[in-house]
């Protein structure tokens, strides 16, 4: 092991604000609004204000794919929060997610509007309100919300662990970027291990279980995401492989990975969705130079 420098923690930990590496704008150890800000509402029930990172994808593929299978009740309006520039700290997001963290979802279809948060429990609700990719009940229900729960649990060894250490610290260190691309390994090991004897994560049918796992591990695998695809030798795991490619051939899948897309090839950007319409004249390579910043 290369040798680093210790660290020596403090009796008492003080903020540095400095010290978060890329993302130091966004984080902070207290909660509540910085700003006032109320937030945009579009015409349709569903209010969804996101960005396509893999906990955005899960829920803007949900709700195409409920538009795919035709219950109109799911058409939506996605909003842009940008999270880099603060979005999630205004007054009216925090009202929707007191942990200002994307996504959010404002149901107004009822009486009472309904706010959800945490992209998990998104999902759950949709799947509920319109009772779709969840089954009904019995050991079905029960091993599609197991692997619902486990991305959920999983992904701050992913996401928060091996992803902050190995693309976003200020500096390379050789401890925590071993500790966690050992835990990712073993989870893909895991999902390996399942699809090898599973066509989809719950049995033979696509679930919200799937909607989940895959835009973290479907991206990983395909070297997407961190570009870690070589370091974490992603083609030993042939089964999830096999699993990514079969759910990104859906075609509610390659619109739901556009909504809410600020990077990338222009014609995969869509910042805002209102309308179905949108994926063929909204897209960034269709807009003007005026408005391609400010949908």
């Amino acid at each position: 092991m290369s040798s680093e420098t210790e660290y020596i923690p403090p009796r008492v930990w003080t903020w540095d604000k400095e010290s978060g590496g890329k993302f130091a704008s966004i984080n902070r150890p207290v909660a509540g609004p910085t700003h006032d800000k109320e937030l945009p509402a579009g015409r349709h029930p569903l209010q969804l204000y996101s960005l396509a990172t893999p906990n955005g994808v899960k829920v803007t593929v949900m709700l195409e794919e409920l538009l795919e299978l035709g219950h109109g009740g799911a058409e939506y309006d996605a909003w842009l929060i940008r999270i880099n520039e603060g979005d999630q700290f205004g007054s009216g997001f925090v009202a929707v997610n007191p942990n200002s963290k994307i996504p959010a979802l404002v149901d107004r279809s009822g009486e009472t509007p309904v706010r959800v948060f945490e992209s998990g429990a998104i999902l759950q609700y949709l799947a509920e309100k319109f009772g779709a990719f969840l089954p009904a009940g019995g050991p079905a229900r029960a091993e599609c919300l197991s692997w619902l729960f486990w991305q959920m649990g999983s992904a701050p060894f992913l996401g928060g662990g091996f992803g902050h250490f190995y693309a976003y610290a200020p500096a390379k260190f050789e401890y925590p970027i071993n500790r966690y691309a050992m835990e990712v390994k073993r989870q893909l090991d895991v999902l390996d291990r399942h699809l090898a004897e599973h066509h989809y994560l719950a049995g033979d049918a696509y679930t919200i279980a799937d909607m989940a796992v895959w835009p973290w591990y479907g991206t990983l695998v395909k070297g997407q995401l961190y570009e870690a695809g070589e370091f974490l030798s992603v083609h030993e795991y042939k089964h999830v492989l096999r699993w990514t490619d079969e759910i990104a051939l859906r075609p509610a899948v390659r619109r739901g990975r556009k909504v809410n897309r600020a990077w990338g090839e222009p014609s995969s950007q869509l910042l805002e969705r209102h309308d179905a319409s949108d994926f063929d004249t909204r897209t960034q390579d269709k807009l003007a130079p005026s408005v391609k910043d400010h949908p």
